[in-house]
């Protein structure tokens, strides 16, 4: 009897119902469209730390930064021998680690051994400025000033003759024409590479190291910089009379690689002057959920040192991304909570009012001998169907905005704060400090494609959005049918 009536009155009524439906649809559709937004912005947030941090990476440990010391100088300086002959060119390298902050690497297996870390592996970033070009030698020449004398003259009575003198030599021509390369390298320990600053690429020409080539004259070079500097396999180049050779090129698996040239770390070493030194230890916690508490042990049994986690450089993310999500989190939150309420609200009055030109119809029902609750039973489960077919039609349109987000998928710009030439922010977030003489601090830019993936969590709470928005309705018209007479019924009759 129950589904009968049930499936009589709601055909009976298909506007109404539809309208009820719609409200409940489009304000389940803003919570599903926001969610999966959201959980794009975490996605795109996390390929951004990740190509900073290195797959797998939790956290990093760096040396804390220490005030400078008075009277040192902070300027750029860059020193090299010229010879005097004008037809040589001249070239020369500086290397500097980045940030000048290193750590000795007897703390990586410190750090390794503290409670709750699972691995930790040292890398050393470098900066490195190569300056070549050649001096033009100028040629030195005199000017020669003639003139006549009237009354004071040289040489004795009768002596008209003019004089002449030499002025001061001038240098003509001469100069310099130079060029200047920055690019950053990073020393690896190629035992564990699934650690650190290479595990953000993939190798995809070439090869990678082997453990056998810890201080091998061997580099793995960045897509980018390859293709800068028309580098393949079996290029080589030299870094401060070092020639190496190219065995590998990397593509980051998202965004640009903030790093150019990749070495075995004892060859980083030598070329930084930096024996048994490191500038970041990267580290996998044993448990995701204990990474604030592996950061608090470390920072507590290793003084000096500075502790990043991926939640710590967060907040320095900025650009578009930073901005999009901040939308997303609060404005779309709030927005999606306000049309819900609305729909809502709605939706029980819509059901109020349908009910009230029922009254015929539930007062002829009570006096048949339909007690009040069966009454409010029939309400609430109109109600309940009105607000599953709002939740399937929510979870539709949700699902179709969601796919045309992906399916467009727009570009967000993500700022990874200040780097410096092309160490990006491979230093380890704070303790990546400024690079080498003759390097700019720029901003490290990063292009993200937004997606918006569904969960099945997102799915089971507008299921559960539906089921409480036809609850509400149905709670506020059963309310209103129970307390129908059927003297109510005879005096609507005309």
């Amino acid at each position: 009897m129950f589904g009968i009536y049930l499936k009589r009155e709601l055909s009976r009524r298909k506007k109404a119902a539809l309208v009820i439906a719609m409200g409940l649809a489009l304000g389940i559709a803003l919570v599903i469209t926001v969610n999966s937004v959201s959980a794009g912005m975490n996605q795109a947030q996390d390929k951004v730390l990740k190509s900073l941090y290195g797959l797998g990476t939790d956290m990093t440990v760096t040396k804390a930064q220490s005030a400078p010391k008075a009277g040192s100088s902070q300027g750029p300086s860059f020193k090299f021998g010229a010879t005097s002959s004008s037809s040589s060119s001249q070239s020369s390298d500086r290397v500097n680690t980045q940030g000048g902050q290193v750590l000795a690497s007897s703390l990586v297996t410190k750090v390794g051994s503290q409670k709750g870390v699972s691995a930790a592996v040292g890398a050393l970033t470098l900066n490195v400025t190569k300056v070549d070009g050649s001096f033009t030698q100028g040629k030195a020449k005199s000017s020669t000033a003639s003139g006549s004398s009237g009354s004071s003259q040289q040489g004795g009575p009768g002596g008209g003759g003019g004089t002449s003198s030499t002025g001061a030599p001038q240098v003509q021509g001469g100069g310099a024409n130079f060029n200047v390369n920055s690019y950053s390298v990073a020393g690896i320990d190629v035992t564990n590479q699934t650690l650190g600053p290479l595990s953000t690429s993939k190798i995809t020409t070439g090869k990678t190291f082997t453990t056998a080539q810890t201080n091998a004259k061997v580099a793995v070079v960045s897509k980018s910089y390859a293709k800068s500097k028309k580098y393949k396999v079996g290029s080589t180049f030299s870094i401060s009379g070092t020639k190496f050779t190219v065995i590998g090129i990397a593509t980051p698996n998202s965004s640009e690689s903030t790093i150019d040239v990749y070495l075995p770390l004892k060859q980083a070493q030598t070329l930084g002057d930096s024996k048994n030194k490191v500038t970041t230890i990267y580290v996998k916690a044993t448990d995701s959920k204990q990474i604030s508490a592996v950061k608090t042990t470390i920072q507590k049994n290793i003084s000096g040192t500075t502790v990043t986690t991926s939640a710590d450089l967060a907040s320095t993310v900025s650009g578009s991304l930073s901005t999009a999500s901040n939308l997303a989190t609060s404005v779309g939150k709030w927005l999606s909570i306000a049309v819900l309420i609305a729909a809502f609200l709605v939706a029980a009055l819509l059901t109020s009012s349908a009910v009230s030109r029922r009254v015929r119809e539930f007062g002829t029902l009570k006096a048949l001998g339909w007690p009040s609750r069966k009454v409010t039973r029939q309400v609430v489960g109109e109600s309940m169907v009105n607000g599953l077919i709002g939740g399937g039609l929510g979870i539709a349109l949700g699902l179709a905005a969601a796919y045309a987000v992906t399916a467009i998928s727009p570009k967000l710009t993500a700022q990874l704060g200040s780097t410096s030439g092309g160490g990006g922010g491979m230093g380890g977030g704070p303790g990546g400090g400024q690079g080498g003489p003759g390097q700019q601090a720029s901003s490290n830019t990063l292009e993200i494609a937004l997606n918006a993936p569904v969960s099945l969590t997102t799915i089971a709470l507008a299921v559960g959005l539906a089921v409480t928005g036809g609850l509400i309705a149905g709670a506020m018209g059963g309310w209103r049918a129970s307390r129908m007479r059927p003297a109510d019924a005879l005096r609507s009759v005309s």
